[in-house]
């Protein structure tokens, strides 16, 4: 008699708990549902059949253009590949330099954000595959706008700055300013600042800018500080800014992922949050020089080297011995 009842109370609990686990998934697809109708969505037809992970590695590029309207194309003014590699447990953030002269398929060869001007995003990402022989079939492109307010929305971002950085960012919000009709003036930092500062959206967005310290690679490298910063922050966000978050960032956002794949992104987060890391830029050190062409100051890239850096780093693949 109490093997039977044992076994009827496991077979109610057993039922209870997949009823509950029902319910949370029904929930959470509603939630991302949601979440994924305040984007613009941007089917890519070339790729649209091509899976959102290869090789145990998810690649999606992070386009940041330099447009100050929603739906103006601009000039793509950051470009970091973030790759969730299974293989290595890392988080990679590779910035590509834009001044990097490539092979443009359709084009004449010029700089890498060139590709952008000319096709868009699709174009970009198979600029990348030709030229650095990785799969980018995914993208998240935004805006001046939708930057400034992720910043805000995760609470702003702790960075330590030099005192000509702390120059810079006032001097690029001289422009924000301008553009978003604030008065001038206005998030200036005290110009004799310098350290550990607590920077908002705007000052993050005019810190990013910079390109005068450290050309772009200073540029990028503080383009992924902050990046790093935010995806940090995010998940506390979510819980304590959603409104100002969804709001702030996701009308300024393109992509061409899915529904569905949004859906397996945010399932992974919990397991992805225990990832390393690792921030890297593409030329590596050593793998380039500086030329001029066509009048065009422009990197010459080593592209061999790249690539096996590129193939090690995300793709955990040991170094090839030369014979």
């Amino acid at each position: 008699m109490r093997k039977r009842k044992k076994k009827s109370f496991l077979k109610k609990l057993i039922f209870v708990l997949l009823f509950l686990c029902i319910i949370l998934g029904a929930g959470w697809y509603y939630l991302v549902g949601i979440v994924y109708s305040e984007m613009n969505f941007e089917s890519i037809e070339s790729v649209e059949a091509e899976p959102l992970k290869e090789e145990g590695v998810t690649n999606i590029l992070l386009i940041g253009n330099d447009s100050r309207i929603q739906g103006e194309d601009g000039r793509s003014d950051a470009m970091i590949l973030l790759s969730i590699s299974d293989e290595t447990k890392t988080i990679h953030m590779t910035s590509f330099l834009r001044d990097i002269y490539v092979e443009i398929p359709g084009h004449d060869d010029n700089r890498l954000n060139a590709a952008y001007a000319y096709g868009g995003a699709e174009l970009l990402m198979e600029t990348l595959e030709q030229n650095f022989d990785i799969q980018v079939n995914r993208y998240l492109l935004v805006n001046f706008q939708a930057f400034a307010n992720l910043v805000d929305a995760v609470g702003g971002v702790d960075l330590e700055l030099t005192n000509d950085e702390v120059l810079y960012v006032n001097g690029y919000l001289v422009e924000y300013n301008q553009l978003e009709n604030r008065p001038e003036g206005t998030d200036y930092l005290d110009a004799s600042l310098s350290g550990m500062i607590h920077l908002n959206g705007p000052q993050a967005l005019a810190y990013c800018r910079n390109r005068y310290l450290g050309t772009d690679f200073g540029r990028t490298e503080r383009q992924r500080k902050v990046l790093s910063a935010i995806l940090k922050q995010a998940p506390a966000a979510l819980l304590t800014n959603p409104k100002e978050l969804m709001e702030g960032l996701l009308p300024n956002l393109t992509t061409n992922l899915t529904k569905k794949e949004c859906l397996d992104l945010s399932l992974k987060v919990v397991a992805v949050l225990g990832y390393d890391v690792v921030q890297s830029v593409v030329p590596i050190e050593g793998s380039f020089t500086n030329v001029t062409i066509r009048k065009m100051a422009v990197l010459q890239v080593d592209f061999d080297k790249n690539r096996q850096y590129i193939r090690e780093e995300i793709y955990g693949e040991k170094a090839t011995e030369s014979p």
